[in-house]
């Protein structure tokens, strides 16, 4: 085999502007641009270099000031949530004293308990509507100055310009009065407004101390980064250390700049600014030891790279011209991977390559000069091996190659295919034979799996327990069935046909004219990736009164070995699970109607009591009026109103007697468009008889216009009455004061998930749950209570769910201390809410059953 030389087709080649260049350079100026690219290119990482840090500096000065942000505004957010839970407090202090429920010495109680929970409260004060102080209590810490007495009368000053706010709006005011001494720290005041019958009452005074409300407030770990100060409208400091400010006339580092940010604190509005200054320590760029090591190993590499470069370039050129050569000839000997043999006109063999030599094990020097037989033939083949030389060698060649085995040196067998060609020399005459040796092992075994695996999949096919048919698009003929279809529907495409159009897929008849090409499929489930995928339905339950059975049908296009799309369909037999889940539904409603039959049980007695009342009330107007109409002494008017006290007294037994018969009224579940408002009213009447007698007030809050929801109103007040008489009972088990003992019902809208909700939030005040009994909570036959059956909140999850709701419990903490249990689900919408119900629905409109 001959090889013609390269280097003169090389030198031969054109060459392109910049390497003639190169070539019109002398010697020495060629080392100096040698030298010089390396350094150029040293110079510009060090550049680089400096660059990045500047960057880098900017950068970390840009992330500090949005951590910075970040943070105040983290700080401002928890500043006015714990001014809001102060506000809430004092109005909720302010509604008792609107209603009445709140005596003086009440009142002071529960100042002092405000004010030794929470150390930035500092006063609260009782005002009448004369503004006379009613009553008032405050903290240690307030000024001989600032303290009020009972009984005496706002003087004039922003205080009383305050009240005189709050009565006008009807809403709570802050306000930041002046400090009158020098010695008293600066307060905060906020003015809640009371309100009997539509008429204003006087106000709650709050006095809040804004320094413990920056120290209380504020996250200790913004405190600990940065120098954290409260500013009033006029940027005087109230609270808190800023940092030394510097003269202006002086020149600051742009690395030594103080970083600040500021932001008003809502509700109180302008009036009170919280602002954090960062204290800065990180060096600059100069300052960088990392930036001094860079630019001094720059400079090292450059000076080495001029001393390597002139050592190398002296053994690069003795090299080049051999290892071209080399390269070239060792990359035509191994870049074919097919074994090459030469055999010359007598069967000898006179070249072999690496790749045969690899295949075979043995090596050149032993193959090459071997005549027939040859040492890689088995000895079992000897004969029908010559007998193919023979043709051979006489020009019997076959186009397609011949399948032989080949023994390796070791011993072992392998399949090969033998490709024979005639030797041509440069004279155009022939001198030998070409064969190519190509190990088909591995397809042959591959071959052999695939045959035994297509066996293996026909017989799981004709085992399975389900339908299985395939029938091309556009035509009746049957692909494929197994067994069971065979059973069911015989050898017809009947069946499957029938199954399709009942399980609603695209029909066989309705096959796409537009195919697509080879670009359309998906090259590795061999399916169609056009629309005609997204027409098939998966998992369709259908019922065939022939066969008298429940099917579940999924269909797949797929692509038939003679390439026509076929639908195969796949039918499975789900009688026995179609009425097994008939038979839990029917349980389940039976549990349902049982779980309100005990509940209205455990409510018996309190129900009882409600009935009581009216018809004591009944038979007390009609003993009036005997005695009266038998001693002459009763008028017409008087009758008329004895006689309609006693009738509304009746109508109100009735009300209680029907609004229990329709809660334990068994009955099928029927969803309708349900109105939120109503059934909590419901609800709420219902479960208040209970929560009166364990002394326990309920208060409820519905957000208005709310959209209706699909559900089963009995169900949903089951759930509402459920979870209200288990806050009621958990209160009475924790033995909470009198003051402390309540129940909240909240309905209002959300979005969980990208869909828009309606949450409901059954929330008291009792001992909570324990992890363990979170983590049982909703287990069937799981109950806390020895008499309880473990099927309530079970039930009512199970209720939740079919409704497509979630339900949740969590237990409510101050600190560490367990303060009451959380129970809340949702319910969908029955349909999309627009924007604006949404931004009315936002604003809660409280209603409270004393």
């Amino acid at each position: 085999m001959e090889s013609t030389p390269s280097e003169p087709v090389r030198a031969n080649a054109p060459r392109g502007p910049w390497l003639r260049w190169w070539r019109s350079l002398s010697p020495t100026r060629q080392d100096r641009f040698a030298a010089l690219a390396p350094l150029a290119a040293v110079l510009m990482f060090m550049a680089a270099i400096v660059a990045a840090f500047w960057y880098l500096r900017m950068e970390e000065l840009d992330r500090e000031q949005e951590a910075l942000k970040r943070d105040v505004e983290y700080a401002q957010q928890r500043v006015r949530l714990r001014l809001l839970e102060r506000q809430e407090q004092l109005m909720r202090i302010a509604r008792d004293l609107s209603n009445q429920d709140l005596e003086r010495a009440e009142f002071v109680s529960r100042a002092e308990t405000l004010i030794s929970q929470y150390p930035e409260l500092q006063a609260i004060t009782w005002i009448d509507d004369k503004r006379r102080i009613r009553a008032s209590h405050a903290a240690p810490t307030v000024a001989g100055s600032q303290l009020r007495i009972a009984g005496e009368v706002l003087k004039p000053g922003e205080t009383a310009d305050t009240f005189g706010l709050a009565r006008d709006l009807q809403q709570p005011v802050y306000s930041q009065p002046a400090s009158t001494s020098g010695d008293s720290a600066p307060l905060l005041q906020l003015q809640v407004p009371l309100s009997a019958q539509g008429k204003f009452g006087g106000v709650v005074l709050g006095e809040y101390s804004i320094d413990s409300l920056l120290r209380y407030g504020t996250p200790t770990e913004v405190l600990a980064r940065y120098a954290v100060t409260l500013l009033d409208g006029h940027n005087q400091v109230l609270a808190g250390t800023p940092l030394a400010t510097r003269n202006p006339a002086q020149w600051v580092p742009w690395r030594a700049r103080t970083n600040a940010y500021e932001v008003p604190v809502s509700p109180v509005g302008n009036g009170l600014v919280l602002r954090a200054q960062a204290y800065r320590t990180s060096l600059g760029v100069v300052g960088s030891g990392l930036f001094w090591l860079v630019g001094t190993l720059s400079a090292m590499t450059a000076w080495m790279l001029i001393a390597t470069w002139r050592h190398t370039r002296r053994r690069m050129r003795t090299q080049e011209a051999l290892i071209a050569e080399t390269n070239f000839r060792r990359a035509m000997e191994n870049s074919i991977l097919t074994g090459m043999r030469a055999l010359d006109l007598q069967g000898r063999i006179t070249y072999v390559n690496a790749a045969f030599c690899q295949m075979t094990g043995w090596t050149e020097a032993e193959l090459v000069g071997q005549a027939p037989p040859y040492s890689y033939w088995p000895e079992s083949d000897h004969e029908s091996l010559h007998a193919k030389l023979r043709d051979e060698l006489s020009g019997k060649t076959i186009q397609g190659g011949f399948q032989v085995r080949v023994r390796r040196k070791s011993g072992t067998l392998f399949d090969a295919r033998l490709y024979v060609s005639p030797l041509i020399d440069a004279r155009g005459q022939q001198t030998g034979w070409m064969t190519s040796m190509t190990d088909i092992t591995e397809p042959n075994r591959i071959r052999e799996q695939l045959s035994a695996s297509h066996e293996r999949f026909t017989i799981v096919l004709e085992s399975l327990d389900a339908s299985v048919s395939v029938a091309p698009l556009g035509s009746e003929e049957l692909l494929f069935a197994n067994k069971l279809y065979r059973q069911w529907f015989g050898s017809q495409t009947t069946g499957h046909l029938q199954l399709v159009a009942q399980a609603g897929v695209l029909p066989s008849g309705d096959a796409p004219t537009n195919m697509g090409g080879m670009d359309d499929e998906d090259g590795l489930m061999g399916l169609p990736t056009d629309p005609l995928t997204s027409a098939r339905t998966e998992n369709a339950e259908i019922y065939l009164p022939d066969l008298g059975k429940w099917l579940e049908v999924r269909s797949r296009y797929l692509n038939w070995v003679d390439g026509r799309l076929a639908q195969m369909v796949i039918a499975t037999d789900i009688t026995p699970r179609r009425l097994a889940e008939e038979q839990a539904a029917r349980q389940a409603e039976r549990a349902q109607s049982v779980s309100r039959l005990i509940t209205m049980g455990e409510m018996a007695s309190s129900v009882a009591h409600e009935l009581n009342q009216p018809l004591t009330a009944i038979s007390n107007y009609c003993s009036g009026m005997i005695s009266r109409i038998q001693g002459g002494q009763i008028t017409e008017e008087a009758l008329l109103s004895a006689l309609t006290k006693t009738a509304h007294q009746a109508q109100r037994a009735g009300q209680i007697i029907q609004r229990i018969r329709a809660f334990v009224k068994k009955s099928e579940p029927n969803r309708t468009l349900a109105d939120v408002p109503g059934m909590v009213s419901e609800a709420v009447e219902l479960a208040d008889i209970e929560l009166r007698r364990h002394n326990v007030r309920l208060t409820h809050y519905v957000a208005a216009r709310l959209p209706p929801v699909m559900a089963d109103t009995i169900l949903i007040e089951q759930v509402l009455v459920n979870l209200m008489k288990n806050g009621a009972e958990s209160i009475e088990q924790a033995r909470r004061p009198s003051s402390n003992r309540s129940v909240e019902l909240r309905v209002v809208p959300k979005q969980i998930d990208d869909r828009q909700v309606i949450e409901f939030t059954v929330q008291d005040t009792g001992r909570g749950l324990a992890p363990e009994v979170l983590e049982r909570l909703f287990e069937a036959f799981f109950s806390t209570k020895s008499e309880g059956m473990g099927m309530g909140l079970n039930l009512c999850r199970s209720i939740v769910e079919s409704h497509q709701g979630r339900m949740h419990a969590e237990n409510l903490y101050n600190g560490s201390e367990v303060t009451g249990c959380r129970f809340s689900f949702w319910l969908p919408l029955a349909q999309p809410a627009d924007a604006t119900t949404n931004s009315v629905a936002n604003a809660p409109t409280p209603r409270t059953i004393a």
